[in-house]
């Protein structure tokens, strides 16, 4: 199969599953055309996953198509964007359909349920690589960044962490009979970008990031370069059941420093009131710590510091405590 029998087969159906109304010209043209509307700006982001660095070999396609997108909506979360379409640049060792198949439709479920259009992107033939690039829209000068923490504000995080980061352990599926190996190995493979939260902390003016690379790496990126520090609870960090069933004493470290949740880490001024306990969609809602200011995040267990093994995920040195 040739790359134009490629896009006639899976892409260009992939790309009429979605219509957003800003997109003029999709997929048959050098280039996608998209309205810019008045009062709008536009979210980009991008992300590059790589066989045997950010997912095995061994992964179901249909998986990897679901994730590979996933990984990248969770960042427009992080800004508080709605989703209006993606490209993808897919390298593949060979043109295997059933492959391709099942890897197109992970990644129509999931551009479905967001309302996000494929609009083009490149086929070409090497190791198995994928680069998808979403764009967003906000409402003008209204989207999230990182830094302006200040002293007192709360530190709060969506859902549950280190479940994916024990998943890593056990990707073998001839193990997933146990069911709260199965629960970790979703949490892994299905990750779930929390695009509602984001919108709605956008309109509260926070600041968020997604949890990718950990929780203590990634709170040093949203706090930013002011000086500010943070203390953290290290017995409120929110864990599932499942994790705590597998991981017993490790699981909190594993929700520390464990990337790949991909839930949002926001800060909520303490002017705003009491955090609500979970979002209308039933995602639970935790305060973890506050902003102090003094530099550098601290993680405590009452007046005990907690020491960790891993701060997080570093391409270049495989671990940081300030990873991007």
């Amino acid at each position: 199969m040739d790359e134009i029998s490629l896009i006639r087969h899976f892409w260009e159906p992939l790309g009429r599953a979605v219509t957003h109304p800003t997109v003029r010209e999709g997929i048959g043209n050098d280039g996608a055309v998209i309205c810019c509307e008045a009062g709008q700006d536009t979210v980009v982001a991008v992300d590059t996953l790589v066989e045997g660095v950010h997912f095995p070999a061994s992964i179901a396609p249909y998986a990897l198509g679901w994730r590979a997108l996933a990984v990248n909506l969770s960042d427009l979360a992080a800004m508080g964007a709605e989703p209006v379409c993606y490209t993808l640049a897919l390298t593949l060792p060979r043109a295997d359909e059933d492959w391709l198949q099942a890897f197109s439709d992970g990644l129509r479920d999931l551009s479905v349920r967001h309302g996000i259009q494929l609009v083009g992107g490149d086929t070409t033939r090497g190791p198995l690589t994928i680069t998808i690039q979403v764009q967003g829209r906000v409402p003008t000068g209204t989207a999230m960044r990182r830094g302006g923490a200040v002293a007192g504000d709360r530190i709060c995080v969506s859902g549950t962490l280190g479940s994916a980061g024990e998943a890593l352990k056990w990707l073998d599926a001839s193990r997933a009979d146990n069911p709260d190996v199965r629960a970790v190995l979703a949490r892994y493979f299905y990750p779930e970008p929390r695009l509602t939260l984001g919108a709605w902390l956008r309109e509260r003016g926070v600041a968020a990031i997604d949890v990718s690379d950990g929780l203590i790496s990634d709170l040093g990126q949203l706090l930013g370069d002011g000086g500010r520090g943070a203390r953290l609870d290290y017995r409120a960090l929110p864990i599932a059941p499942e994790l705590d069933a597998l991981a017993g004493s490790q699981a909190r470290e594993l929700a520390a420093s464990a990337g790949d949740d991909y839930e949002l880490c926001f800060l909520w001024p303490l002017d705003a009131g009491k955090v609500p306990e979970s979002t209308d969609e039933g995602v639970p809602l935790t305060v973890i710590g506050e902003v102090e200011a003094e530099p550098g995040v601290r993680l405590m267990d009452g007046e005990r510091t907690i020491q960790l093994a891993s701060a997080g995920y570093s391409h270049f040195s495989g671990e940081s405590d300030n990873d991007g």
